[in-house]
């Protein structure tokens, strides 16, 4: 096995990540969320769980004292909550270009980042990359059922 292969097993371990799941009222709220932003860039954190090769994301959360700009949104990491379940950021590129910026890749925050992609009308204005900025598959899954017991 070569060791250029992106996602596999390199001596024995285990490299990236192989896919990422979104339950759909995540996704649907980052558009959504972008599209009320615009002009600005939109931040959010992106909260799930990592099994293996694989990242589900379940919850989105507004980060606190986040600033939107322009051509950048940021929020102060020292103002977050300890929360291990938190996988990565999404924010909006009101260009529409869905490819990491350098400024994006030197502060990725997280395994993830997610970008939204001007006019955020479809799933496919959305992009994930790896902290490295390689591109990742990505894929839609229903809903959890809240539990009520």
């Amino acid at each position: 096995m070569s060791s250029l292969v992106a996602y596999g097993v390199v001596y024995g371990w285990r490299i990236g990540l192989t896919t990422v799941k979104f339950e759909k009222s995540v996704v649907d709220s980052i558009l959504s969320h972008a599209l009320d932003m615009y002009p600005r860039e939109a931040i959010l954190l992106l909260r799930g769980k990592k099994d293996r090769d694989e990242i589900l994301i379940d919850t989105i959360v507004v980060p606190p004292l986040a600033t939107h700009g322009v051509r950048f949104s940021a929020f102060p990491t020292y103002m977050l909550p300890m929360d291990l379940r938190i996988m990565g950021v999404s924010h909006s590129h009101p260009s529409g270009n869905s490819q990491p910026s350098m400024q994006d890749l030197n502060h990725i925050y997280g395994r993830i980042m997610v970008i939204a992609a001007y006019p955020f009308q479809s799933y496919t204005d959305i992009a994930v990359f790896d902290k490295d900025g390689r591109r990742l598959p990505w894929q839609l899954t229903s809903d959890r059922k809240p539990n009520l017991d």
